[in-house]
């Protein structure tokens, strides 16, 4: 201590900076960099065996057709016009688990469908036996296909007059006869307007689509009015006379294609529905056929 009590002062120096900090920054970016290509290169190296060993695997399970590995060709025959083709499960190597499956998948859908059938066919069995107690039991034709149970009514017993859309006393009393059965199932009901083949024009309505449009809208609207089947189970759609039931060119198709269908329309999935034209024309459903006429 200095004379006079006062401590030596203590010299400051400044901070020295550092100017290399930025070389910190770039490191990591390098390294960054480094690992970023090391994996891209991983990446593009190819076992050419296992590549060739997959292309082969998955030739031999969708059909030995185009080749989709290769960069050099295409999975189109011809690029831009060609479709691709679905899956066959008759492409399958026989006896390959795929093969097996698929087999099994279609076995399932057709006992789906032959249920399904045989259910309906129950369904149009109670509606027959409905008509028939009141008398009524050739007014209606019954068949099963890929819709669902599709009840005819046909003009041969005067269900509308001529170029009319009024249901006559007697189509009135065919639909309330169907009407409380229809009402106890659960599927939902299409019914489907269509007029027969002769080129002339409806005296009250602007063209055939019209009057067929007209008469399955007054089918339906008796079967929610007076039969009491709610609203939401039913829809209508009009065909002209681009649908007939049977050849035009038979005679009294006039009186069979003027007509009104009631769609039972079927749950079941497309795949399965799409075969109940198949069960029903191998006659396991023991559906009635339309062109045969008499009570169903």
């Amino acid at each position: 201590m200095s004379a006079g009590g006062r401590r030596p002062r203590r010299e400051e120096h400044e901070e020295h900076e550092n100017h290399e900090r930025w070389l910190v920054t770039y490191a990591d970016m390098v390294t960054l960099l480094m690992v970023l290509f090391i994996v891209m290169f991983a990446m593009s190296s190819v076992d050419q065996k296992k590549f060739n060993a997959l292309k082969d695997g998955l030739a031999a399970g969708f059909g030995d057709s185009t080749s989709v590995m290769t960069g050099s060709e295409s999975i189109l025959d011809n690029p831009g016009v060609a479709a691709v083709q679905p899956v066959r499960s008759d492409k399958f190597p026989a006896g390959s688990p795929a093969a097996q499956q698929a087999l099994e998948h279609q076995d399932r859908e057709y006992a789906d469908a032959q249920l399904e059938a045989a259910r309906l066919d129950g369904l149009g069995k109670r509606l027959a036996e409905a008509l028939r107690k009141e008398g009524l039991g050739g007014d209606v034709t019954r068949r099963v296909d890929e819709r669902g149970l599709v009840l005819s009514l046909t003009s041969r017993h005067v269900v509308f007059e001529p170029d009319r859309a009024e249901l006559s006393r007697r189509g009135q009393r065919v639909v309330a006869a169907v009407a409380p059965v229809l009402r106890d199932a659960t599927e939902d009901l299409r019914i489907d307007g269509h007029t027969n083949q002769v080129p002339v024009k409806p005296r009250y309505f602007a063209s055939d689509w019209d009057l067929s449009s007209a008469r399955a809208v007054t089918v339906l609207r008796y079967l929610q009015e007076v039969g009491r089947i709610p609203g939401e189970r039913l829809s209508a759609a009009a065909f002209g006379h681009e649908v007939p039931l049977i050849d035009p060119k038979k005679p009294g198709s006039q009186d069979i294609n003027k007509r009104v269908d009631i769609v039972v329309l079927s749950n079941l999935p497309a795949a399965s529905r799409e075969l109940l034209d198949d069960v029903a024309a191998a006659g396991s459903s023991g559906t009635h056929n339309p062109t045969e006429g008499g009570s169903s």
